[in-house]
């Protein structure tokens, strides 16, 4: 399926099966098999890109060409930050230590956010992708994604939701610091696994990070480089995050749909091309991505020609478009579900 609005599906069960006869073609196909020489190939060139970065940051003079590197830099920690998502699914490593070591480096110690938080926040949004009080990515307290979201909110905050759509985008420019601060508050709680670990790790992050923004440029350019690089970091992991989930059905908690219908239903493909599939890490592969968490992104290519044909044999609607239908998508089903809200205004 191409560009529109999605089909809407029947929430039909699916024997588990299928999805098991699925799981065997790909295995065949080889598709599951770790691959660590390509993640550390790919590690390498992040480890020097932001090499290029901290370098400029020392020897550069010009403040705007600063302001530059905070952009790159932004790019550069997301990268790296989709890499720790990688081995936060067990895509690199067969052991789950050696995927825990790269996601301990990669989200505590260069990104800033905590390998165990995004773990169980993670793995609860796979289990229960765009479900109601189950998938902790379609809580955002001013954001409203179904119509029941609309009813926890009070009076003061629904006047501020009504237009919504025009203020999504905005709103992921946080998305960043807003993790970065979940962190933190995750990190003071008491039995966190591996805590003393993930605490090191990230004060070590921020020591470093501070000492280089103050001790090479001005209070209040380390204080813009900062602002820039939090900003176009957010926008970036939005540009990757929105597209995936946002504007697809949203499922009530009770839903009893089978595991595969569930996921192919509510995810959103972006078209594959080399320079989406860089961006996104993989990512633009949502469904493949959904239905094996496990596989390599470098294999998803792959697995969406046999996952296309088997959603096609199984009458399962297969969705997918380019980047910005994929936003207008996303916006107009921000803006439909508040439409009662603006008509009640009319109305008063």
């Amino acid at each position: 399926m191409s560009h529109g609005n999605p089909i809407p599906m029947s929430p039909v069960a699916h024997p588990t099966n299928d999805y098991a006869a699925l799981k065997r073609q790909i295995k065949e196909a080889g598709l599951l098999e770790k691959q660590p020489l390509h993640y550390v190939g790919k590690m390498l060139f992040l480890f020097a890109m932001l090499a290029l970065s901290v370098a400029v940051l020392l020897f550069v003079k010009p403040f705007w060409l600063q302001l530059l590197n905070a952009v790159f830099f932004a790019f550069v920690t997301t990268q790296i930050g989709l890499i720790g998502h990688d081995a936060g699914h067990r895509q690199v490593f067969r052991t789950t230590w050696k995927n825990d070591v790269m996601g301990l480096i990669t989200g505590n110690l260069l990104v800033g956010i905590s390998n165990e938080w995004w773990l169980g926040r993670h793995n609860q949004h796979h289990s229960h992708p765009n479900q109601l009080d189950l998938d902790p990515d379609i809580y955002i307290p001013i954001i409203a994604f179904s119509p029941e979201d609309l009813l926890s909110r009070g009076p003061i905050l629904l006047r501020f939701m009504k237009y919504q759509a025009y203020f999504f985008f905005p709103v992921l420019t946080l998305a960043l610091l807003s993790m970065q601060i979940d962190t933190v508050q995750f990190l003071l709680q008491p039995k966190v696994k591996n805590a003393a670990i993930e605490r090191v790790l990230l004060s070590l992050h921020y020591v470093c990070y501070f000492a280089l923004l103050f001790s090479h440029l001005s209070i209040w350019q380390a204080i813009l480089f900062i602002l820039v690089h939090k900003i176009f970091a957010g926008v970036y992991m939005g540009s990757v995050f929105a597209p995936n989930h946002k504007g697809m059905p949203v499922l009530p908690k009770n839903s009893k749909l089978e595991f595969w219908h569930r996921q192919v239903m509510t995810a959103r493909n972006v078209y594959a091309h080399p320079v989406t599939d860089f961006w996104c890490g993989g990512l633009n592969y949502q469904i493949e991505h959904h239905l094996f968490p496990a596989m390599p992104r470098h294999h998803l290519k792959k697995a969406q020609v046999i996952i296309k044909a088997f959603c096609l044999e199984h009458s399962i609607p297969y969705y997918e478009t380019n980047f910005l239908h994929s936003y207008w998508e996303t916006l107009h089903s921000l803006h439909q579900v508040t439409a009662p809200l603006r008509a009640a205004g009319k109305l008063a």
